[in-house]
């Protein structure tokens, strides 16, 4: 009997240049998985969460797709990339193959995958869907995992990455952080929500400062404001 092909759902490989946290400005291929445990309202990729879609890939020839845009960062992204199992030989093949890999997760699943940046983006209250669903209860009941996040902060080099809508959002980032009293103030990121220039544009000063005040980092989310909210970038 044919053993199984180990397979990654993918929505989407390319290579465009990282947008946030440390790497910004740096050019990456991302494999982006499809498929995600929670629902926030605001997320910028819907097809990979409420309208999942993609195609079933082996994880080998993902490898092998990467390999031909000649870049060596690959960031591993979702949806929610630590939900399948094949990811770990997928990271650890790209690994041995010489890349540099930063994995793009909400910090609410582990898997021993193998990662030089480890980028969480914790999900708070502010995520939560405000249409009537039947994802509202199980998002808030997952959303958040301090359990997950404290082995993923103990196992890797990470940076923790937050979506702020509004000013009274920080009350919950400093809430979250007071629970990770290891995380040092420059390995935070804040971002502001918004999939387009002028969304961006109307947070930037009051957050900048705002993470300023706290020892931050300002994210700026460069890949929308050079390319706009669209796939492949």
């Amino acid at each position: 009997m044919t053993a199984p092909v180990a397979t990654v759902r993918v929505s989407e490989i390319f290579r465009s240049i990282q947008g946030e946290g440390r790497y910004t400005g740096l050019p990456s291929v991302f494999v982006r998985t499809t498929g995600c445990n929670l629902r926030c309202w605001y997320c910028d990729t819907p097809y990979t969460s409420w309208e999942p879609a993609g195609e079933t890939r082996p994880w080998r020839e993902i490898v092998a797709k990467v390999a031909e845009f000649d870049c060596r960062h690959v960031v591993l992204t979702g949806g929610e990339p630590l939900l399948p199992v094949e990811i770990v030989p997928l990271s650890h093949a790209l690994r041995d193959a010489g890349y540099l890999i930063t994995v793009e997760t909400a910090g609410t699943v582990y898997r021993p995958v193998a990662a030089d940046l480890m980028s969480i983006s914790p999900k708070l209250a502010n995520s939560a869907p405000r249409q009537t669903t039947r994802w509202q209860p199980r998002h808030e009941r997952d959303r958040e995992r301090p359990a997950v996040v404290k082995r993923l902060l103990a196992e890797y080099d990470a940076q923790l990455k937050f979506v702020i809508d509004e000013p009274a959002d920080l009350a919950d980032i400093d809430r979250f952080l007071s629970l990770f009293p290891e995380v040092a103030p420059d390995q935070v990121w804040l971002m502001p929500q918004g999939i387009t220039r002028p969304e961006l544009a109307t947070k930037a000063d009051w957050l900048a400062a705002a993470a300023a005040e706290r020892g931050f980092h300002y994210c700026p989310r460069r890949q929308i404001e050079l390319f706009g909210n669209v796939r492949g970038t």
